[in-house]
């Protein structure tokens, strides 16, 4: 069966781990402009974390926005997807964690006008949860994860908002003080909150299938006045982080599950052409699935904290690139010969 394009454009993933400290990627939609000149030539399945920044984002309709678990399951074989054309959008409901204060959450209601006013982006329901979500944020190992007191407020939240029609979910937990890291803020750390935000939204998009992202509620709003590292300059001038998730969910591809009539119809993982990941990220459950059912794993030098490289996997048949400008110049000239 030939490959399923999208726009007549080949099928590419590029996967970017999140709270692994990826030195590209790794930190406030740092992979963004990357993303974007894949995307150029490529249909891209994309992590939220590698394009999501802040008040920006870098996402666009050659691009499908894949949360961590469906990304996984993607590869897996259990799910495909239907990709958003141009100009089509999601209906969005917001969860907020009822144990944001007030006045921060006054910022983010702002947030959700403006965005509707501006771009149109159609988040037609908001919630709140009936007890505080109790996001716990742990470091262990350079890998950041964290634990939620409360998991159920949350899925009890979704239901409700799944229940009203929603096709996309934007979830606001409260973070306090522990959530900050300065080795992060100087574009040299792992995203402290990274792990626990991907656990949330994991959470939701494990029990419902459907595109779930996260943004942070801060404890305060701090603007920086200084010249930041520019790995993390979007973060810093952001008084709430809602407005990336909400653009990328705004076009999230419609989740299918393998059981459902329409799988046929969608894209699966034998319409992917190739996979990229950092060459020493490799233990993924994606590359797993990948490296099993043949699809053809890519790695590029961009360091991790973790050290699974092919060599511990005892696999020899992956080309790695020094970089991603390299393996983007390599894969456009191999697609032009087709």
């Amino acid at each position: 069966m030939t490959p399923k394009k999208i726009n007549d454009k080949e099928i590419i993933a590029i996967s970017i781990p999140t709270g692994i400290g990826a030195d590209i990627g790794g930190y406030a939609g740092d992979f963004g402009y990357i993303a974007r000149e894949f995307s150029k030539y490529f249909h891209c399945i994309i992590n939220p974390n590698a394009v999501n920044g802040g008040i920006l984002s870098a996402i666009n309709y050659d691009m499908s926005y894949l949360e961590g678990y469906l990304f996984d399951e993607f590869f897996k074989g259990n799910i495909g997807f239907i990709p958003k054309k141009p100009y089509e959008t999601n209906r969005i409901g917001v969860i907020f964690d009822c144990g944001i204060k007030k006045e921060i959450l006054n910022v983010h209601l702002n947030t959700i006008n403006a965005l509707k006013i501006v771009q149109g982006i159609n988040i037609t329901d908001v919630i709140y949860t009936d007890s505080p979500v109790g996001v716990e944020i742990k470091i262990e190992n350079n890998i950041s994860y964290g634990n939620l007191k409360n998991p159920h407020t949350l899925l009890d939240a979704a239901k409700k908002l799944i229940q009203k029609g929603v096709e996309a979910i934007g979830v606001v937990c409260n973070f306090n003080e522990d959530s900050e890291d300065i080795n992060y803020s100087n574009g040299t750390g792992i995203d402290p909150i990274g792990g626990v935000e991907a656990i949330i939204s994991h959470l939701i998009a494990k029990e419902f299938l459907i595109p779930t992202a996260h943004a942070p509620a801060f404890f305060d709003i701090d603007i920086s006045t200084k010249i930041e590292n520019k790995k993390v300059a979007s973060e810093m001038i952001s008084s709430t982080y809602f407005p990336c998730i909400a653009q990328g969910l705004s076009i999230a591809p419609k989740i299918i599950n393998k059981n459902n009539k329409d799988f046929k119809n969608a894209i699966n993982y034998k319409d992917i052409k190739y996979l990229i990941v950092p060459n020493d990220a490799l233990g993924s459950k994606a590359v797993l699935s990948s490296i099993e059912n043949g699809t053809e794993v890519l790695t590029v030098k961009n360091k991790t904290v973790l050290n699974v490289k092919a060599n511990k996997l005892n696999i020899n048949n992956i080309i790695d690139f020094e970089g991603y400008d390299t393996c983007l110049n390599i894969l456009r000239k191999k697609s032009n010969k087709q």
